[in-house]
Formats: structure tokens, C-alpha cells, sequence
């Protein structure tokens, strides 16, 4: 059974596991906790930035995404709901866990007057298109990032 909730800012350190708990999360993510705390603060203030957490009968946080509702014109001024960070714990992936948290994303995303639900992945992560694809994604566009930093 899991409970997929709100998370908590006691929550952000079991998050920050799950994030580098991957391939390519291990070469990316730090140590420092207080960065992760002060964006989840921020996330927190932001309204349509939501964390979710899902939890084991037993309390541990097993899977994460992160939830950006977003306002827009396009699309006869359709509402979208953004998914990132998508994470299973190891010992949880390929249990079928990944189609639950998904039940739950477009319950949310239905629940906030959403049309559309978007995603990006890296490109290297073929396990996860096959995944998405088999929920019923499309790969439609080509991204593109630019890092600041």
C-alpha cells in the first residue's frame, strides 16, 4: 500500500536521497541540505509548485515528483500540469509503483482544471520513455536547456 501526500519540509532530506539515488542523480545532486530546504521553501511559497511525496504503510518515502500547475494561452488558453523528478525508491521500481504515481498525477492535474500533463527526461534514460510511452505520452517536442550557472 502507499499514500501518495504533500510533502513536508521533514520530508526534503528522504526526497534528496531519492534524487541521489540514480545515475544520474548521483553526479548531480549535494550534500548541503540546507539548499534543498531553502527550495523547498520557495517551492512552498510559489502556490502551483507542489511536492509529492509517496509513503509505505510503514511511513517511508518511497517516491517523489514534483507538480508545477501552469496558466497559459496557448492551446485555447489550456492549463498544463508540469511533472519533474519523478523517483522510485531502488527496491520499489518495477512493482508497478510508477503507474500508481501517475493514477495520482492526473488526479491532481484533473483536480487543478488541467488539459494536459508535460514531462521531460533525459535523453539517456530509455527504461523511463518506455515507460511514459506506455502510459500514453507522446514525445512531441524537441527540448532544449541553457544552464545559467
Amino acid at each position: 500500500m502507499i499514500r501518495f501526500r504533500p510533502a513536508t519540509r521533514a520530508d526534503v532530506a528522504a526526497v534528496v536521497a531519492l534524487l541521489a539515488d540514480d545515475m544520474l542523480g548521483q553526479g548531480r545532486e549535494a550534500d548541503d541540505l540546507d539548499r534543498y530546504l531553502a527550495a523547498f521553501d520557495a517551492m512552498q511559497a510559489e502556490g502551483g509548485n507542489q511536492l509529492i511525496v509517496g509513503e509505505d504503510k510503514a511511513g517511508r518515502v518511497i517516491a517523489t515528483y514534483q507538480l508545477t500547475l501552469i496558466s497559459g494561452l496557448s492551446l485555447k488558453a489550456a492549463r498544463r500540469a508540469q511533472v519533474e523528478s519523478v523517483r522510485i525508491a531502488r527496491d520499489r521500481r518495477g512493482h508497478g509503483l510508477g503507474q500508481r504515481m501517475f493514477a495520482d498525477v492526473e488526479a491532481r492535474a484533473r483536480a487543478a482544471g488541467c488539459r494536459l500533463i508535460q514531462l521531460t527526461m533525459n535523453a539517456t534514460r530509455t527504461d523511463s520513455r518506455r515507460f511514459y510511452e506506455g502510459l500514453g505520452f507522446e514525445a512531441s517536442h524537441i527540448g532544449f536547456k541553457r544552464y545559467l550557472e
